[in-house]
């Protein structure tokens, strides 16, 4: 694997959230969305993206693309905040990728974000992986919470990171 680098979310990505879509890529999130649900989150995210919300980008080894990582503004806890989120392929998961994607997006958030201070992650708590992501960033575990998702029950586990401060 070459060097891991971030690009923007375009409208020629929506295949890769097709094929994120799977039992085994959304075990951990209620299942997968229906193909109308898949269309919409893309729209969205160019919605949003383009409306200066989010920040949606395509994890790249090169060309070749190995899942997305973004994130968005939204409210936790009382508090304006921005929340992130990722998938990473099978074929490309276990070698270190979402915690690269991730290191580059906290970057790019403190060098290009002045509003909101705090970075969210809510991964299911039973998504070991994903929680070892948050871990490894340097994110601090606050809580848990469960909340209807797809349309059932989803317990998370809450993570935060302040932007404002960098790990010594």
């Amino acid at each position: 694997m070459s060097e891991l680098s971030l690009r923007r979310w375009s409208v020629d990505d929506l295949d890769l959230l097709h094929r994120a879509n799977t039992l085994d890529m959304t075990a951990h999130l209620n299942g997968p969305e229906t193909d109308d649900q898949v269309i919409a989150r893309h729209e969205r995210y160019l919605r949003l993206q383009d409306g200066g919300e989010a920040w949606m980008f395509v994890v790249v080894d090169g060309d070749r693309p190995l899942g997305s990582i973004g994130c968005w503004e939204t409210d936790w806890r009382g508090e304006a905040v921005l929340e992130t989120g990722w998938f990473v392929l099978p074929e490309a998961q276990g070698q270190g990728v979402a915690s690269s994607a991730l290191a580059l997006l906290v970057d790019v958030m403190r060098e290009h974000n002045s509003e909101r201070r705090l970075l969210t992650a809510f991964p299911s708590a039973t998504n070991g992986p994903s929680n070892g992501v948050c871990r490894k960033a340097g994110f601090t575990h606050v809580g848990t919470m469960t909340e209807v998702f797809r349309d059932a029950e989803l317990t998370v586990n809450e993570w935060v990171l302040d932007l404002s401060t960098r790990a010594a």
